[in-house]
């Protein structure tokens, strides 16, 4: 597999910017994209942005109904570099967490880590809960990342499109696609005084 293979899932967590972001870096860079979205991922891309269901799959190469667990991205002979989920509600986390597949994003997670794949969360809740925060140590020790997207203020971000850029390229650091769409730290010398 030459090119690269990326599964990005989308589920009902506040936060689809990043997802919608994702895929828009994507397209630009020679990975293809398979897309995944959760029915609570819809209703957030209903409250949260402009774009139509059309519109939002559009950015895909792929496109996969969540209740078809029989799509290619949940099987682990279907090769892939890993998955995102941007955002992951913490009912997908749960699921991750637990070994529960009642969706195909949470197949598909399940898939990445049985294959030891790379596997990146943006969870996206506050305050945590320990059932949060026992499932996020499930899954680190399943061999998941969790990536809260957390704005780095050294970019010194002057739109909510720079804090999401630079959390997005972060990610895809994790996947060796380096994008030039944030500042990063150390790239400019700066005098110390």
């Amino acid at each position: 597999m030459a090119r690269k293979r990326l599964i990005v899932g989308i589920t009902g967590a506040s936060g689809i910017a990043y997802g919608v972001r994702m895929l828009d870096v994507l397209r630009g860079q020679d990975v293809e994209t398979h897309l995944v979205i959760s029915p609570s991922g819809q209703i957030t891309r209903e409250y949260e942005t402009v774009l139509s269901k059309h519109e939002l799959e559009g950015l895909a190469d792929f496109v996969h109904k969540p209740s078809d667990i029989a799509a290619s991205i949940s099987s682990g002979s279907f090769v892939t570099d890993g998955m995102v989920i941007a955002p992951c509600s913490m009912r997908t986390l749960a699921e991750i967490a637990t070994g529960v597949s009642a969706s195909l994003v949470s197949r598909a997670a399940d898939v990445i880590l049985k294959e030891r794949r790379r596997l990146v969360l943006l969870a996206r809740e506050t305050p945590l809960s320990l059932v949060h925060l026992r499932n996020m140590t499930a899954v680190t020790e399943a061999g998941g990342i969790i990536f809260p997207p957390v704005p780095a203020f050294y970019i010194r971000p002057t739109s909510s499109i720079d804090i999401v850029d630079q959390t997005v390229g972060r990610v895809l650091d994790l996947f060796d696609i380096h994008i030039d769409t944030f500042p990063r730290w150390g790239a400019e010398s700066k005098k110390v005084q």
